[in-house]
């Protein structure tokens, strides 16, 4: 089990590695194939292409309802013995770097996590291992997907046992943190040794802090709450629509409409996020209609936060 762990954490890695570097990739060629000399003015064209690629992908190519990501593997640790479908392991990749690379606002993590623990599940199933030992592959390969593509092992691990909410014993632990170390290894040989958010605190721990501390898990939650409610709206809503085209260029010119509007609901937002990470506050209203025209005022740096917040569902 411990040899399986490590060859799922480097199959999990390097499956994160090309699925970055797939999604950059895209989102480069696109803008400058495509869109040329009028790459920023036009940008907001791009996530209903990668849309439509994408539901051709999965209509005529894939025939399969490729699902949610989370959702579908703890459907398949409950009522399927933990079996995912063999094209889990490449399709959620592919079509993903569709999505995302043309400025889906959405993000890599549920499809990597796909991908992962379908690496495992499709080598427990064909080494014809128990149902406890598959569980743990599925959970090694979830585990060293989000350790490839965050570089955090340690939070890897305790995704799966609070996400997949695996057993948390000394059988499960070795394995699932052999493969996120593992995974992370690989992330960090063949991407370097740049992390995703990048920053230092100067300041000492102070406990006259702890207060906002509260604060922001309370607000961070509600707003965990309503994105997940908000999404599950915009899917019934969605739902409604019953031909399969016209569903699809709806919310893509939706899309376009909101990243005219808000360039910044572009793709995962990661670069947003490192602009304010170093003190950029005004990076909120770069390439918008307001951009010179409103100042380093909190009052705008907080209402355009929340509308960011607001929309990115």
């Amino acid at each position: 089990m411990l040899a399986l762990s490590v060859i799922i954490g480097l199959l999990s890695g390097v499956a994160a590695t090309l699925l970055k570097n797939l999604t950059h990739f895209v989102e480069h060629k696109s803008k400058s194939w495509l869109l040329g000399d009028h790459s920023s003015e036009m940008t907001y064209l791009l996530p209903l292409g990668g849309i439509m690629l994408t539901m051709l992908f999965v209509k005529y190519l894939l025939k399969q309802d490729i699902g949610h990501g989370i959702s579908k593997i703890l459907f398949a640790i409950s009522k399927r013995k933990g079996h995912l479908k063999a094209h889990n392991t490449w399709s959620s990749m592919l079509a993903s770097s569709l999505t995302v690379g043309l400025g889906g606002s959405v993000g890599l993590e549920a499809p990597i996590v796909l991908t992962g623990s379908s690496i495992g599940s499709n080598i427990g199933h064909m080494l014809r291992l128990n149902y406890k030992s598959v569980v743990l592959l599925v959970g090694c390969g979830a585990a060293g997907a989000i350790a490839g593509i965050f570089k955090a092992p340690i939070a890897a691990l305790i995704f799966c046992f609070e996400v997949l909410m695996l057993d948390l014993t000394a059988w499960s632990m070795v394995p699932l943190l052999l493969s996120s170390v593992t995974a992370a290894i690989v992330s960090y040989f063949l991407l370097g040794e740049q992390v995703v958010f990048a920053f230092t605190i100067s300041e000492p721990f102070a406990m006259h802090n702890l207060p906002f501390y509260i604060l922001l898990g309370i607000f961070t939650g509600l707003i965990s709450l309503y994105f997940t409610r908000m999404n599950n709206l915009v899917e019934h809503t969605m739902g409604r629509i019953k031909h399969g085209l016209v569903r699809t260029l709806t919310g893509g010119l939706l899309l376009s409409v909101l990243i005219f509007l808000m360039p910044h609901l572009f793709g995962e937002g990661y670069t947003t996020l490192r602009s304010l990470l170093t003190g950029n506050s005004t990076a909120l209203f770069n390439g918008t209609l307001i951009e010179g025209i409103i100042g380093n005022n909190a009052y705008y740096i907080v209402i355009a936060f929340l509308l960011l917040i607001f929309f990115k569902v």
